[in-house]
Parts: structure tokens; C-alpha cells; sequence
């Protein structure tokens, strides 16, 4: 099966990922896991780096998923999917999120609690990446939403779920790296602001993006 899109398109859903990771969404998470990590593996660095990977791995097959599956539902509308109307549906969704990212209205969602397993196995610790995935969903359905919106465009399902997988690898990195060195975690900037300037840092690429897409639309009416 061949990929759809330029390969620029997986590096910037690494490097997007990579952003996300620094907001108040996911940042608070890092010492949890990352902690989580480095006490199972105790002090052996290659372990510590396995269990990151395959924290991460659960993170990335819960995102891959969403994607499978909006590239699925997208195929249902078949050439719908070229059609400057759907363009048009898809920039305003995009909008909309990037708009509620700015903090101007707020999704609001009961998140999953993280479930107690047993410490070190690579089962519990790939449990553990899934459910933190699904936990911290609702927080990151702006940037999810506005991926998947622009997902049910394509029809290509080995794009859709790559592209996810990139995007998850991408916010993962920093749990892989605080997993494998877990002397860094006592090295970890504090919130603060500049979190809330990467936050809405994406929230305007995320518009930007939205406004592509209608102006993609209009051009094709």
C-alpha cells in the first residue's frame, strides 16, 4: 500500500507531538510515568529505555487507532471526500478547535483514572502507555480532533495510522528520554507561562491550518 501526502507530513506530526508534549496537558504526566519507569527498572539505564519504549508503544497504538478509524470513516463517504464542502466542514472544525485551545471555551470530559498495575512487567507498563493515552484524550481532543478531522480527507488507512503514530512518538520522546535517564527528572523546568505559550503557539498553527482548508474550499466551489 502506498502513503498518500508528503513525507514532511510525518515530520511535522513528530515535531507536533514533540510541542504537545510541553503543555499543560501532558507535561504534568512526565514525573508520573517517567517515576514510574525508573523505579522498575532500577538504576539499569537499558531497561529503563525498553520499558520507555514500550510505554510509549501503548501511548502510540491508542492514538494510531483514532487514526485507523478516521481514515475508515472517511472511505464510507468515498468521493465525498474531495468535495469542497467536506473541505469546508473540515476547515471550521479545525477552527473551532484551534479557537478552543486559546482558552476561549473549554471541552470538558471526566478523565480515566489510571488503573494499578503490577510495577516493572512490560505488560503493565504497555497497559499503563494506553491508558495514560485514553487518560489525557479529552485534554489533547483540539490537536486530536483537528489531526483526525484532516485524516477523514485522505483514503489512505497505512497513511492515517502512520501519521498518529508519528504525532504520539513525537510527544512520547520526552518520556523516553526522563525514562531512560531518570536522573533528569529532578532537573525538570517548572509550569509555569512558557507552557502556556507553546499551548497557544499550537492553537494559532492549528487555525492557520483551519483557514487553509476554507480557503482550499472556496477555491474549489
Amino acid at each position: 500500500m502506498q502513503l498518500s501526502g508528503s513525507p514532511w507530513d510525518f515530520l511535522f506530526a513528530f515535531l507536533g507531538g514533540i510541542a504537545v508534549s510541553l503543555t499543560p496537558c501532558v507535561y504534568p504526566l512526565i514525573p508520573v510515568s517517567a517515576g514510574y519507569i525508573t523505579a522498575s527498572c532500577q538504576g539499569q539505564r537499558r531497561k529503563g529505555f525498553i520499558l520507555s519504549l514500550v510505554y510509549v508503544t501503548g501511548m502510540a497504538l491508542a492514538y494510531s487507532a483514532l487514526g485507523l478509524f478516521a481514515v475508515l470513516t472517511g472511505n464510507l463517504f468515498g468521493s465525498l471526500s474531495a468535495n469542497p464542502l467536506v473541505y469546508l466542514l473540515v476547515g471550521i472544525v479545525i477552527v473551532f478547535f484551534g479557537i478552543s485551545m486559546l482558552g476561549l471555551f473549554e471541552f470538558k470530559a471526566r478523565f480515566f483514572k489510571l488503573p494499578e498495575l503490577k510495577q516493572g512487567s512490560y505488560l503493565s507498563t504497555f497497559l499503563l502507555g494506553l491508558f495514560s493515552a485514553l487518560a489525557i484524550t479529552p485534554c489533547l481532543t483540539p490537536v486530536l480532533g483537528t489531526i483526525l478531522a484532516y485524516l477523514t480527507t485522505k483514503q489512505n488507512i497505512a497513511y492515517g495510522w502512520l501519521l498518529l503514530f508519528c504525532f504520539s512518538y513525537g510527544m512520547g520522546l520526552i518520556f523516553i528520554v526522563f525514562g531512560t535517564f531518570g536522573s533528569l527528572l529532578s532537573g525538570l523546568p517548572k509550569a509555569g507561562k512558557w507552557m502556556v505559550l507553546i499551548k497557544k503557539s499550537c492553537a494559532w498553527l492549528i487555525i492557520v491550518f483551519g483557514v487553509y482548508f476554507i480557503y482550499t474550499a472556496i477555491r474549489r466551489f
